[in-house]
Formats: structure tokens, sequence, C-alpha cells
């Protein structure tokens, strides 16, 4: 097959990697390096130790390509990956807590489509998060970075998280609501 890797699906070339051809993983890497290095830096705010982490998150993809399911989406795939090696990270750390109960998923709210309320336009979303992500608990924090950074939308989060799409829906609502008081207290003392 002498097809142009530029014009294969992310699911092809993992397809092709499955049956043998490794040295396709590389194309993977070269598509989802610089977003998984900026999931990293946002996920894991103030930790160092980002790129190996990502580095982590490729070597566990590479050596589990074979439970790879052709017929769902690799991004969502490798993010899951990303996922479970950067709450590891963090549980190994200690800085933050975890928590094992999640009211949320045992309860989920009953909001949450794609439209979600446009009170607060993304430039200054993206803005603030820059400004206060290491204030929110990782749970608010990380689908704020997977929906306005890494631009997926709820299904996809839905699948990397391991939460009902419209738990979602209720975190994205709730983490801008800490954000914005977090982000009025930073004004304010900034001020």
């Amino acid at each position: 097959m002498n097809l142009s890797h530029s014009s294969l699906t992310d699911e092809e070339i993992a397809n092709q990697v499955k049956h043998g051809d490794t040295q396709q993983f590389g194309i993977l890497v070269e598509r989802y390096e610089a977003k998984m290095m900026r999931y990293s830096k946002k996920f894991l705010f103030g930790y160092h130790d980002g790129e190996d982490a990502v580095q982590d998150v490729f070597l566990k993809a590479y050596s589990n390509i074979q439970g790879f399911d052709i017929s769902r989406k690799f991004s969502s795939w490798l993010y899951r990956i990303a996922h479970n090696e950067f709450i590891n990270k963090i549980k190994k750390k200690g800085h933050e807590p975890l928590t094992f109960f999640d009211s949320d998923t045992l309860f989920p709210h009953p909001v949450a489509k794609e439209n979600v309320e446009k009170d607060i336009d993304l430039k200054q979303i993206q803005e603030i998060l820059n400004k206060c992500l290491d204030k929110l608990d990782p749970k608010y924090r990380e689908p704020l970075v997977l929906y306005y950074f890494e631009d997926l939308d709820y299904q996809s989060i839905s699948e990397i998280i391991h939460i009902p799409v419209s738990t979602v829906g209720v975190r994205l609502t709730r983490a801008k609501t800490i954000l914005k008081k977090v982000y009025n207290k930073f004004i304010n003392y900034e001020q």
C-alpha cells in the first residue's frame, strides 16, 4: 500500500501499525505530539515532567495498539491513555487530592448538549484558564482543557474521562462558574 501518510486517517495508520508496519506509528506521534504536550502542560499544571508523561503516553499507546478498536476514534483512545497516565502522575506526586467518590457520575445532571451557555467568549475563557488553571480541581480542569484547548466534543470528552456525556456539560458549567470566581479574586488581587 503506497498511500501518502497525509491522506490516511489516524485509524487507518493505527490499523497498519497493528498489522506489523510499526514504522507508521511515528506518523501518529507527529500528529499528536504537540496536542499531548499542550494537554500535559494544562492538566499537569505545575509539574515539570510533562515531556516524560507524554513519552509514557506514546509508549503505552504503542505497546497497547493491538487493543485499539479501529472502528473507534484513535484520538479518543490516545487521550484516554493520556488521561490515565496524567492521573497516575498526580497520584504519585500527591500534589492534588483525587476523590474516588464522584457524585456527578452516580447522579448525573440531565443538562448537557453541545450548546453550553455562551456567557463567556472563547478568548476570554482561554485567558482566564491560562491565569487560573492551577486553582481548579483536576475534575473540573480536565474537561475545560479538553473542550477549550483541545477542541474535543462532549462525546469524546465523555469517552476519555469515563463519565456520562451529561456530566461533561455539568462539569464544564460548574468549572466556568468556579473559574469566574477564581478569576475575579485574581483580578481584585492584581489591582
